[in-house]
């Protein structure tokens, strides 16, 4: 039975990824070696090295516009310290979206004044603050541009002089931006990209190199750009995989092409949503992110008799999370339609149980 993964990450991969994916831990390039036993520093890994790197530069249309690719570790939970580090000279703007700019802004603290210029934490971040001003003598103004955990999304970014930085860990690569307004952009592979152990940053080396601070070597973005991603033993795997996605993207049309088909999908699910009498969302519509539904059923009773059904239907990974409750759908960019189909399926399959003689 085919199993729909609407997990929140690891995300959902491309059938033809994970296959070629697969080879690959048992015969790297014909070589008769495996990709997780070669050296980093081979002429093979190196080639899938620039050539991720390369693919995200294209992918944003951040070729040869001062703009740096790299692959690191440590998730964007590391990115939140060395953001700071890097960057934070004096003060710096955060608007606090939800569970992880929240952990951003703790990081930020440690290494100079942090303004808050807004927060939705006062409606366990169910909307996206609309109107506030960023300082214009910040070092730099952080946002999130998609909240997994309770499925908001910015549809807009504000208009600044001030250096913007922003976590797409759960929605890059997925819609249309002018790229060129972030000057550093961070995201975990594993929420829409390849599997868990790689993080890209993209960055506009110009804003480097302004802190007074002494950045360990390990922590400093020049280090690892003067190194081309290769200061230390790299994610050689979870690096490759990403390539392959990077290349399964373009290959499709790219960003315009998977947008399109993203929008599809959640429309699909929100319209089912907000027609269904049995469930609700959990955010403000205009803020609804493309990537993650959030919604609860109307009727907690009904609970276990949903859970059952979307459970035979071979839907997985749709329990919402702790902080938030019922339910999320993940929609990443390799998740099908038809996916998205089954689950309102099994939604009107519930709702027409009910109105059904007993």
């Amino acid at each position: 039975m085919k199993i729909h993964n609407f997990s929140a990450g690891p995300c959902i991969l491309p059938e033809e990824v994970l296959k070629k994916a697969s080879e690959s831990i048992l015969n790297f390039n014909n070589d008769h070696l495996s990709l997780i036993e070669i050296s980093h520093r081979s002429k093979s890994f190196v080639a899938v090295m620039e050539k991720a790197r390369s693919l995200s530069l294209e992918l944003l249309g951040l070729e040869n516009k001062g703009y740096k690719a790299l692959f690191l570790q440590g998730g964007a939970s590391l990115e939140f310290l060395m953001v700071a580090y890097n960057l934070l000279n004096k003060k710096a703007a955060y608007l606090n979206t939800g569970t992880w700019s929240d952990k951003a802004i703790k990081e930020a603290k440690i290494f100079g004044e942090m303004d808050e210029v807004a927060s939705s934490k006062d409606k366990n971040y169910a909307y996206i603050p609309k109107e506030y001003l960023i300082p214009e003598d910040a070092d730099y103004f952080h946002c999130t541009s998609n909240n997994t955990i309770v499925g908001t999304q910015m549809k807009e970014f504000p208009k600044t002089e001030v250096p913007v930085v922003c976590d797409m860990s759960s929605d890059i690569f997925s819609r249309q931006l002018d790229f060129e307004k972030f000057d550093l952009i961070y995201a975990g592979a594993q929420k829409n990209m390849g599997p868990a152990g790689a993080t890209l940053v993209i960055i506009k080396e110009a804003i480097l190199g302004k802190v007074e601070r002494q950045i360990p070597s390990m922590l400093n973005y020049q280090v690892h750009i003067d190194k081309e991603s290769m200061f230390n033993t790299p994610s050689v795997f979870a690096i490759y995989v990403s390539m392959l996605t990077l290349q399964w993207l373009k290959d499709l049309g790219g960003i315009e092409f998977i947008e399109e088909v993203n929008n599809k999908k959640a429309a699909l699910l929100y319209n089912e949503i907000d027609r269904n009498p049995l469930f609700k969302g959990v955010v403000a519509k205009e803020d609804r992110s493309t990537m993650n539904a959030t919604f609860v059923l109307t009727d907690e009773k009904l609970q276990e008799k949903f859970n059952t059904m979307w459970a035979a239907a071979g839907i997985s990974g749709i329990n919402g999370h702790r902080s938030v409750g019922g339910y999320r759908a993940s929609m990443y960019n390799a998740l099908p339609l038809y996916s998205v189909q089954a689950l309102v399926d099994v939604m009107q399959e519930l709702e027409n149980s009910q109105s059904s003689p007993s």
